[in-house]
């Protein structure tokens, strides 16, 4: 398969979830540092040219649940895929099929990264949608009807857009959703010295809203190694 090689990296607490108070701890903010300088930062220990997440995990870190503004009357767009930025040197990648994020702008800043956005669509996106991201210059892919074409969209990420490596970055959904269509080949997990309890907040990974089954899956550790503030770095091969 002509696809990028594809690592799932997340900050989990404890109790493996990927948000909630235990951040805001001393443990949780130095575990923070951690997970930005493995993945991002000066000396990042992956080189990848994208991080990959879904609709609410962007809405909660970046588009901050804005309706985007669009012209119903726009005219028709062209066929297909759109290119707004070839070979960027980081791409945000938002898995949004039906086309619902407020975007104001093509790229965005996270820390001292910066990143040209890159939204993947199905079918369902409407063309007020596809005119609107078109007017703002910020590229988009459409990749199956209905459901996502997990197959196609990493394909096209490649042949397109020139990514060979890319992160996939939550939410926990999304990441159980790819580890089952055999799209994620290494997971990097970065475990705070901390947890809430909390029964509300997403974990790692889920299986909610049917977008994933639970059949088992098998992972074989790479590497473990203590970090700042008592978190640990796990690295795992995921068993095909």
């Amino acid at each position: 398969m002509n696809r990028p090689y594809i690592f799932c990296h997340m900050m989990t607490s404890i109790d493996g979830k990927i948000m909630g108070s235990y951040m805001g701890t001393p443990e949780g903010e130095a575990a923070g540092k951690e997970f930005y300088k493995i993945a991002f930062g000066s000396h990042p220990y992956y080189r990848h040219q994208g991080w990959l997440s879904g609709r609410v995990t962007t809405d909660d870190n970046f588009t901050f649940y804005k309706r985007p503004v669009l012209d119903e009357d726009a005219p028709p767009v062209p066929e297909g895929d759109f290119v707004a930025l070839p070979n960027a040197l980081m791409y945000y990648v938002s898995v949004d099929p039906s086309g619902k994020l407020g975007w104001e702008s093509n790229q965005l800043t996270y820390m001292d990264t910066t990143a040209h956005v890159l939204e993947v669509l199905t079918e369902k996106a409407g063309n007020a949608y596809k005119a609107f991201l078109r007017k703002l210059g910020l590229s988009y892919i459409i990749a199956g009807e209905d459901s996502l074409d997990y197959a196609l969209v990493m394909e096209k990420m490649k042949t397109l857009f020139g990514i060979e490596t890319l992160m996939l970055g939550g939410g926990g959904v999304l990441n159980w959703s790819f580890i089952q269509a055999g799209m994620c080949d290494e997971l990097s997990v970065l475990i705070a010295a901390a947890a809430d309890g909390s029964s509300e907040t997403p974990a790692l990974f889920e299986t909610r809203g049917g977008l994933a089954v639970d059949m088992p899956v098998r992972f074989m550790l790479k590497s473990a190694e203590v970090r700042e503030g008592g978190s640990v770095w796990l690295r795992y091969t995921v068993n095909k």
